[in-house]
């Protein structure tokens, strides 16, 4: 059963208390597209505010500069050099309350084996330059307006893309763990992911509105 943390800590306490390689992380944002994400799974939650959740994203190891890094497959445009598609960036992203208002953290209490198989997975993705695909998002939309297509391989899939969840997805795939049967890997949202009902402990910090598992 999720355990709920009841004293609210900064998002770097809670973060740093939970992080441990391969378990999964889940983040509700307050930017236009995250916000857009999370109402957009209203479909999903049954209520109008939608879902906490807009991302998700793999926890990976401490590295040697002290830092935890995470992999994900995110739109980065809040930089200079815009980025899409599969990353790596230290957890620190986010540590920032107002950018992220909401986190969870999700332990399926994964042995070495399964841990090293789900990081090598986003490796490789990260090695193959995987993109990160809007079309794949809005063939996901339409499949949460017509559940029966959730099923289905995304109506709009590209090649070498997957989006946030998509590629968690894709990674716990290699050990056999779907967070939701009969799901297709391209039309996973972070909310199936928070709402699995595989065994795991989840910690949440939820300062937002919304559904979240």
């Amino acid at each position: 059963m999720p355990t709920h943390d009841t004293a609210p800590p900064t998002n770097a306490d809670f973060l740093l208390a939970h992080a441990a390689p391969a378990r999964i992380g889940l983040a509700g944002g307050s930017h236009f597209i995250d916000r857009s994400i999370r109402k957009a799974q209203r479909l999903l939650t049954g209520n109008a505010t939608g879902s906490a959740w807009s991302h998700a994203f793999l926890i990976g190891e401490k590295r040697s500069d002290g830092h935890w890094w995470v992999l994900e497959s995110d739109l980065d445009l809040r930089h200079k050099q815009i980025r899409l598609g599969a990353q790596e960036n230290r957890l620190s992203k986010f540590f920032d309350a107002d950018e992220w208002p909401n986190l969870a953290v999700l332990d399926f209490g994964l042995d070495e084996t399964a841990t090293r198989t789900v990081l090598t997975a986003a490796l490789d993705l990260l090695a193959d330059a995987t993109g990160y695909s809007l079309r794949e998002i809005v063939g996901t939309l339409l499949a949460l307006a017509r559940p029966t297509l959730r099923e289905r391989e995304n109506l709009l899939a590209r090649e070498n893309s997957l989006y946030c969840s998509a590629f968690v997805q894709h990674c716990y795939a290699r050990i056999g763990l779907n967070f939701a049967a009969g799901l297709s890997i391209k039309n996973t949202t972070p909310h199936d992911i928070a709402h699995t009902a595989l065994p795991h402990r989840a910690h949440y910090l939820q300062r937002q509105a919304g559904a979240s598992c």
